[in-house]
């Protein structure tokens, strides 16, 4: 297996030169850069190949989870902190670990190791198209949901928010229908409304500008209506 190309990202120099050793005894590990902050980090992702990137979080001007929210094409993170506050907030943005300083080699070692992992999973996207990710992980009430595409029957925009409903009910949670029109395939969901995005297998029946989904009609924005007929009907 070829070594993961890494980065380090740490404001404070004797975390840098601690995780630069340890990157050292790992034969698949391969350092490319240390950056005292994310914008030196920003500058190393556009021009190298980055794979995996430890991060901190708590650094001046731009925090670590501020600079994550900002790529959209991020490697692999292993967040590296002594704070543990952030954990809920790293599971949401899908790191591969968190590891809360002071961390010994044995643990930084097992953060490595699901690194590893995660990618040997996805080996195959080298011949072929990547692993479909077919869920998402949503923040709702202090907990992180993790949402099959399968188990959405629609989501609704409500101002700041949107609901997500599901058979088991209503997750309701902080975001954005614009952003999670991004976020879901295209091939799967439509957007049908200002305030609906639905999943288009889920679609079964279309009464005037109504569409059935299960035992909710919901109805059909007037811009949205040739993209919706040509799709789904």
């Amino acid at each position: 297996m070829k070594s993961l190309r890494c980065i380090i990202v740490d404001d404070e120099e004797l975390a840098r030169t601690l995780l630069e050793n340890y990157v050292s005894k790992m034969p698949n590990l391969e350092l490319v850069a240390k950056c005292k902050n994310p914008l030196e980090a920003m500058a190393v992702l556009q021009s190298e190949k980055i794979d995996l990137m430890f991060l901190d979080i708590q650094m001046p001007e731009l925090t670590g989870v501020e600079f994550l929210k900002t790529m959209n094409d991020k490697p692999m993170v292993i967040f590296t902190t002594a704070y543990a506050d952030y954990a809920l907030e790293g599971y949401a943005l899908d790191v591969v670990d968190y590891l809360l300083k002071p961390f010994g080699l044995d643990r930084f070692i097992q953060a490595v190791n699901k690194a590893v992992a995660r990618t040997s999973g996805e080996s195959e996207k080298e011949t072929t198209s990547a692993t479909k990710k077919n869920y998402l992980l949503v923040k709702s009430e202090h907990k992180v949901h993790k949402i099959y595409f399968e188990d959405i029957n629609y989501i609704q925009g409500m101002r700041e928010y949107v609901a997500f409903h599901t058979p088991e009910g209503r997750i309701l949670s902080l975001n954005a229908l614009k952003k999670l029109e991004l976020e879901l395939p295209s091939d799967e969901f439509i957007r049908i409304h200002k305030s609906y995005i639905v999943p288009i297998k889920k679609i079964k029946t279309l009464e005037g500008n109504l569409l059935h989904i299960g035992k909710e009609k919901l109805p059909i924005g007037a811009m949205y209506k040739d993209a919706v007929l040509s799709r789904v009907f």
